[in-house]
């Protein structure tokens, strides 16, 4: 399915969409308990596939219009009567590989064509190294994957470099654990922020989770179980970038984002980053309001070493931005559902910015690019599709964004809510 989007104005009020990263830890959390509600949950094709995870191992969620009922597994997992298909979610697999690894018996998981490519072997090595079986199919590190305990807990040693995710699987199923998990890491980690998340909702969940001077630490022998039996989902910001973005390009009269309250998100940072660049914008904490208005752009120096999902956005925002922006620290955002370096550098080039692309880094020249309308491939991702058609709103003539179904990963409405904003779409 393509969408048109054709150069055009913004404004109004719009509702931060709830946050996949702590939907999928929430979804799981309350799977490890003996249940929960979760409220406010973003019900989209990534977290469907850890709901589905979570049904497999034993549990049951039962949806609501506002909520998820999910009847836990207590704990450890039964051995799933069939494969696990973690479709398109990234998060989905790497979490409940490490709650496998509590099973007494063997769990096969797989993916679609892109999870099938994406490195999942430094989890595999830590949980052989807790004696458990781990393994893949192909011998690759990649999916479909074979994994099986039941593991007791000790100590693993693992790279903190590839994906904050491991961290977040060993720390949610090692509370489970008999002797509990300590994890030393061998390089430094990136998308820090992943793991601040995961041990804010341990700490709702009533499990005790720490840092320490190598890495991290959970003790074994804990419970899932939140205060009153419920937990609440907050606003995304990974999602907000996007609404944030529209507003500093496209709002003449301003747009204000509702629901963006603070919280361990590292993807807050894009309200840094705008307001680094010149943008109009104000944050009202308290009220967990946004407001931000069409400002000239100034380019910067940015890393993403822990905010990954804002590289699409920030390039949008460095191809209109006067000067250079140059986004660093980015290797490892090439291992998402698609390289997503290079999908940015090429497609934006195919709209007429002029952008660099190294291993580790994009420069975009936001003085020498003027923005036209073309047609570019979503890639199959939904942060790719999200974040060209926001450049879209600012390219002239009309932009086709191709796969926009995708969205549905995170933010099923996203193109309602552009729509809503005033935006000239058209859907095919």
């Amino acid at each position: 399915m393509d969408a048109d989007v054709s150069q055009s104005t913004v404004g109004g009020s719009v509702q931060a969409p709830p946050s996949k990263s702590y939907t999928h830890r929430a979804i799981l959390a309350a799977g490890y308990a003996d249940g929960a509600t979760v409220t406010d949950p973003l019900v989209s094709a990534d977290t469907k596939a850890t709901m589905r995870a979570v049904a497999a191992y034993g549990g049951a969620v039962e949806r609501h219009e506002d909520s998820l009922d999910v009847e836990g597994f207590d704990g450890r997992p039964d051995i799933p009567e069939d494969v696990i298909d973690c479709a398109n979610s990234g998060t989905t697999m790497r979490l409940v590989t490490a709650t496998a690894g509590l099973g007494d018996g063997l769990t096969v998981l797989t993916g679609d064509n892109s999870l099938r490519s994406r490195p999942q072997g430094p989890l595999l090595d830590a949980l052989s190294q807790l004696d458990g079986r781990a393994e893949s199919t192909r011998a690759n590190g990649q999916a479909p994957l074979v994994v099986g305990g039941p593991i007791d807990g000790g100590s693993v040693s693992i790279p903190g470099d590839v994906s904050s995710q491991y961290i977040t699987a060993l720390l949610m199923a090692g509370a489970i654990t008999d002797d509990g998990i300590e994890i030393d890491l061998e390089t430094e980690l990136k998308s820090a922020p992943y793991v601040d998340i995961t041990i804010e909702v341990l700490e709702a969940f009533g499990v005790d989770a720490h840092t320490t001077e190598s890495g991290f630490s959970v003790a074994g022998g804990q419970s899932y179980d939140p205060e009153g039996g419920e937990y609440t989902v907050p606003g995304d910001f990974s999602s907000i970038s996007y609404l944030l973005a529209m507003g500093a390009l496209a709002a003449p009269d301003g747009l204000t984002v509702t629901g963006a309250y603070p919280s361990a998100q590292g993807d807050s940072a894009i309200v840094d980053v705008l307001q680094e660049m010149g943008a109009d914008l104000t944050w009202d904490r308290d009220a967990g309001e946004i407001h931000v208005s069409r400002s000239g752009l100034t380019g910067i120096e940015v890393s993403v070493a822990d905010t990954p999902d804002l590289l699409p956005t920030i390039t949008v925002l460095g191809a209109v931005a006067d000067g250079t922006t140059t986004i660093t620290d980015a290797e490892h955002v090439r291992y998402k559902e698609t390289d997503r370096v290079s999908a940015m550098a090429e497609e934006l080039t195919a709209m007429g910015a002029s952008v660099e692309e190294e291993h580790d880094t994009l420069t975009i020249h936001g003085g020498e690019s003027t923005l036209s309308g073309a047609t570019v491939d979503g890639r199959a991702d939904h942060r790719i599709v999200m974040s060209l058609s926001v450049a879209g709103l600012v390219a002239e003539g009309a932009t086709t964004v191709e796969g926009i179904e995708h969205v549905d990963v995170s933010f099923p409405d996203f193109f309602d809510v552009l729509v809503g904003l005033g935006a000239s779409v058209s859907r095919e």
